[in-house]
């Protein structure tokens, strides 16, 4: 694989993970600096990020789950 290819590849991983563009860019400069350490924390707030995100739409789906078992319950004839 050229290195062309290879910069391809982690530029398209990064967008994958969601990288804005700034992010690719800020990453790749890192690579040229060879801040190795730089690049980690930078995917390290990449992927808190992601987390962070996932964890509040897991709230919002705990919502609709309470709501739909509070409707179920309701419409449930007594035994």
């Amino acid at each position: 694989m050229s290195k062309d290819a290879s910069v391809q590849a982690v530029i398209q991983n990064l967008e994958d993970a969601g990288c804005d563009s700034k992010t690719v860019e800020e990453f790749l400069a890192l690579d040229v600096e060879g801040k190795t350490g730089e690049q980690l924390k930078l995917l390290a707030r990449q992927r808190r990020q992601l987390l962070d995100r996932v964890h509040r739409e897991e709230k919002r789906i705990d919502c609709l789950d309470y709501l739909t078992y509070q409707l179920n319950k309701k419409c449930k004839p007594a035994l």
